[in-house]
């Protein structure tokens, strides 16, 4: 039986996010099932992606494991009853279907927002964790740099990746774009709901900065900022942590403004303060502004921003899903001719040892010149026996019918008798 790619996925689109908290895995978790997938099924080709809206799980194996592997989760987890949430997982059992997911999740067409950057970087990770297990044989590696591939040419060839499409990203990329000629700027995130940790996660992409983050629930700002390495400002001193703070972004829910024009009045304002106000209904006075040195935006100005973005990148979803099919096409032929080719060298074996066997059985007392003569007929015998199963193997490939043929191959010349007696 041959091994085949698979995948299992839970998702944004298939649990709610109280299911997916439960089943994400961190780094350790990572390594620790991958290492049990090696030991218990003896995969080779294993790949684990676990982030805030998926985890799933990529191998290569002639039976379906995703019972098993979920129940490993669960273990991992320390979750008793994990096969009560198997029916949250989107399972995909051939080969065509599991690749195909996997480069949709990679170039970022299944993510929330869609062409979301932080994927593929995300995907990189994942395969280096394999690759640092020796978990990645030669069939993921030419597989994930397809992939990597293929996210190169999007972005070169189509706008999917053009522009912030996200919120929270936008947000990012406008405290950049006016922090440029601050030496690493401080900034203050108020409020660590939905959109502020997203908004928080995003700060990575500011690795000058100096993040404080405050949450009236410390707790959860204590957490967060744990993860990512940022300070924590208690909300009774968020004043303070103002006015020292050359950037504040405010994602907190008050029925009134928690930022107002007096109290920005107080603050000693340098050069400049960016106040950015991701709050519905707002939590920044619009009259700030009014203050010299202030600049406001507010979700009105940097949702537009990223709705033209997305619509940018919804156009390109047709180009893009025809590259991932050019390539995909590309790859299977690839993965046909690999598939047929431990076949092939099994009939090539099997032959040489049979006419090994015969020119020692034949050949005792002959001359060099004789054994010389003879083994050259007979090498080229060989070739011409080969040239036929080799031949119907490969247009077996092109029909997609090679398991049959490797299997009749296999059959006839009795490969595996031959394989196990070496």
């Amino acid at each position: 039986m041959q091994n085949k790619f698979r995948a299992l996925s839970l998702s944004h689109k298939t649990a709610p996010v109280q299911i997916r908290e439960l089943i994400a895995l961190d780094d350790q978790s990572i390594h620790s099932i991958l290492l049990k997938l090696k030991e218990f099924f003896s995969l080779q080709d294993a790949l684990i992606l676990s982030t805030c809206n998926r985890t799933e799980v990529y191998y290569s194996h002639e039976l379906e494991l995703s019972t098993e592997i979920i129940k490993l989760i669960g273990l991992e987890k320390g979750m008793m009853d994990v096969v009560n949430y198997i029916d949250y997982f989107e399972i995909f059992s051939e080969d065509h279907s599991a690749i195909n997911h996997l480069f949709r999740v990679s170039m970022g067409l299944e993510a929330q927002v869609v062409g979301d950057i932080q994927i593929s970087n995300q995907v990189k990770r994942a395969y280096q964790a394999s690759a640092d297990l020796d978990m990645a044989g030669p069939f993921l590696h030419r597989l994930m740099h397809t992939v990597f591939f293929t996210n190169k040419r999007i972005v070169q060839e189509t706008a999917f990746r053009d522009g912030a499409a996200s919120l929270s990203y936008a947000s990012i990329e406008l405290i950049e774009s006016l922090t440029s000629n601050t030496y690493q700027p401080r900034i203050l995130l108020i409020g660590v709901g939905e959109i502020g940790e997203d908004v928080a996660k995003n700060m990575v992409y500011l690795p000058e900065a100096k993040v404080k983050i405050t949450n009236r629930t410390q707790s959860k700002a204590e957490a967060i900022a744990a993860e990512l390495g940022f300070e924590v400002v208690p909300f009774e001193n968020c004043f303070e942590a103002m006015q020292e703070a050359d950037v504040i972004v405010s994602s907190i829910h008050r029925s009134e403004p928690f930022i107002t024009k007096k109290m920005v009045s107080q603050f000693e304002i340098q050069s400049y303060k960016l106040l950015v106000d991701l709050s519905v209904p707002r939590s920044i006075e619009t009259t700030v502004e009014d203050v010299p040195g202030v600049i406001l935006y507010n979700v009105d100005n940097i949702k537009s921003k990223a709705s033209e973005a997305l619509e940018k990148r919804l156009a390109s979803v047709p180009q893009v899903e025809t590259i991932i099919e050019e390539t995909i096409h590309e790859f299977s032929s690839w993965k046909k001719e690999m598939m047929v080719s431990p076949t092939i060298n099994k009939l090539k074996q099997s032959l040489e040892q049979i006419r090994q066997e015969e020119l020692a059985r034949f050949l005792k007392n002959s001359t060099a010149e004789e054994f010389a003569v003879v083994d050259k007929i007979t090498k080229s015998m060989m070739q011409k026996v080969l040239k036929v199963p080799v031949v119907q193997l490969k247009a077996a490939c092109k029909r997609d019918e090679a398991e049959e043929m490797i299997e009749f191959i296999s059959d006839l010349f009795d490969l595996d008798r031959v394989q196990e007696e070496k």
